[in-house]
């Protein structure tokens, strides 16, 4: 079945908008070169992320019990496991803070997507409770934090759409056009450390300046690999480009996108959309939904 997913049509937007809820919003890599791969394994890449107006939302209730319990759908998911509660635990700790929470995820974005969603819930996690427990660290020490969880996750601490190099800790303030986008799940789970390991994985684009995507010189290497391991994907990406689209992937899929002209346009494609897989209309976003809240708590 197709779903539209947006923050003003789920279920929680009431919380959203009453300032309960916090957001943990999709991202989209425009594009993603790897440039070399570090002697301790890690890639050295190039990206320039952007916010999306859907993703997971949060809620948390603050306790004086020190501890932390985490309510969500994913079943059977160890606690140091879980993203959410290592965290809380993480800031905790690291603060020395006494105070508990009990975090409740409402899950709504694909795993092994390339949407970002499990760093997304983290960064969150850091943010709000940063907040409501008043500990008082700035972005950049949260976002430190968070390096260590995933190397996404501090761009969804600092929420600013940006050009990203290193391992993706390395991150310059961006303002790349708004545009409504498609976004598509073909319904497969893409195992990152699979294509970051495979051998035929390019790792030696030159570097590229903002002013060669804008050209666009830019593209993402992953692509034609997981085409290969992931049919689904390249299947998505075709029927793309066959309604006309430039058709792209994010991360290393397995979610695929296209800017569309505007939402009647972006409305209608959704509607012919192959049962098969979920799509989605959102809207890019340079300033992440995220501080949006936040600002709302500090006012």
């Amino acid at each position: 079945m197709n779903t539209q997913l947006n923050f003003a049509d789920q279920q929680w937007a009431a919380s959203l908008e009453s300032g309960k809820a916090w957001p943990a919003p999709a991202k989209l890599n425009l594009f993603l070169h790897i440039t070399g791969r570090r002697a301790d394994g890690y890639h050295e890449l190039q990206t320039l992320f952007q916010f999306l107006d859907i993703g997971d939302l949060l809620d948390f209730a603050i306790t004086d019990d020190g501890q932390i319990t985490c309510l969500h759908h994913l079943q059977g998911l160890n606690p140091e496991q879980d993203l959410c509660w290592r965290a809380a635990r993480l800031l905790q700790k690291s603060t020395g803070c006494s105070a508990g929470a009990q975090i409740h995820l409402y899950k709504q974005l694909p795993m092994g997507g390339g949407l970002g969603g499990g760093s997304s819930d983290a960064a969150t996690v850091l943010v709000a409770l940063n907040a409501l427990w008043n500990t008082q660290l700035s972005s950049e020490e949260l976002a430190a934090l968070g390096l260590s969880l995933g190397a996404d996750v501090p761009i969804f601490v600092h929420a600013q759409a940006a050009w990203a190099e290193g391992v993706g800790e390395y991150l310059q303030a961006a303002d790349p056009p708004e545009p409504i986008y498609l976004v598509i799940h073909p319904g497969v789970h893409v195992a990152t450390g699979r294509v970051f390991s495979d051998p035929g994985l390019t790792r030696t684009c030159p570097p590229i300046t903002m002013s060669d995507f804008i050209l666009g010189r830019a593209g993402n290497v992953c692509e034609p690999l997981v085409r290969r391991l992931y049919p689904e994907v390249g299947e998505a990406l075709d029927w793309l480009s066959n309604a006309g689209c430039e058709a792209r992937m994010t991360g290393t899929g397995s979610c695929v996108f296209a800017a569309l002209g505007d939402q009647a346009a972006a409305q209608n494609l959704l509607g012919s959309l192959p049962s098969r897989w979920t799509g989605w209309v959102a809207r890019g976003r340079n300033q992440s939904p995220l501080m949006d809240r936040l600002q709302l708590f500090e006012n």
